[in-house]
């Protein structure tokens, strides 16, 4: 089978293909037959060296759909069964999804009914299980506001979609006007322009999704009602330092 394999931290270059043997079945791990995978802003972090835990050589990936190819001894999926995978150090703690077969740990495989391409079920998983995660962390209720600070992102796209569905009033970022129309088809209710890392709003909300991080976080907060939540879900920016405070470990 064909790999993608890091094994030194640097640019797309440090990418090298691999031809490998099919892994086999454990008593507890599933080969899946990879179909489809979305690559993730973080997945270049790890590919550049940014993830000390991650240790190379490594193929890296942390979500894939495909089938199941050959069950573990105790799995109760079958050969053939669609199924995706996401998390759980996949791609990060043992090989990801950059290669045609995975030997993935059956408690994070899930099977799934679905009748669209591969393509549209690899965009799916993580985007929505994440962007769910930072709807609960928000703690909001339906009636109440949302703003979700990057709104174009995948996850933002879904916090969207998923805000509307628990009966919120959800208002999202563009830095592109032409963008607009996009949100709104989404059923925004509000699209607000983001200009110089300000947005171009004197509102408030009873809660914020922030997909870009560092460079708009005192902005970002000053769109907060007192009492609100703030929930920091990505650094599209790359930047991951603010003020000497990292949010993600302090």
């Amino acid at each position: 089978m064909k790999s993608v394999v890091v094994k030194q931290a640097g640019g797309p270059e440090v990418l090298e293909f691999e031809e490998r043997p099919i892994p086999t079945a454990t008593q507890n791990q599933t080969v899946i037959k990879i179909h489809a995978f979305p690559v993730h802003r973080y997945e270049v972090l790890t590919r550049e060296g940014g993830s000390p835990s991650v240790k190379f050589p490594r193929v890296i990936g942390v979500e894939a759909v495909g089938e199941v190819y050959h069950p573990s001894k105790t799995s109760q999926l079958t050969a053939g069964q669609k199924v995706i995978t996401f998390m759980g150090g996949l791609g990060r703690e043992f090989d990801g999804s950059y290669q045609e077969y995975a030997l993935v740990p059956d408690s994070i495989i899930y099977p799934v009914t679905y009748n669209g391409t591969w393509t549209e079920l690899a965009s799916y998983p993580e985007t929505f299980y994440t962007a769910f995660g930072a709807l609960k962390a928000t703690r909001l209720q339906k009636g109440q506001s949302l703003l979700v600070r990057g709104g174009t992102t995948g996850v933002g796209m879904a916090a969207l979609v998923l805000g509307k569905a628990l009966g919120l009033r959800v208002a999202t970022t563009t830095r592109q006007s032409d963008r607009e129309p996009v949100l709104s088809n989404l059923g925004a209710d509000e699209v607000i322009l983001d200009h110089n890392d300000q947005l171009q709003t004197s509102s408030k909300y009873d809660g914020v999704i922030d997909m870009v991080g560092v460079p708009v976080v005192v902005d970002s907060l000053s769109h907060l009602k007192n009492g609100g939540t703030y929930t920091l879900v990505g650094m599209v920016t790359g930047q991951w330092v603010w003020k000497d405070f990292d949010p993600f470990t302090n």
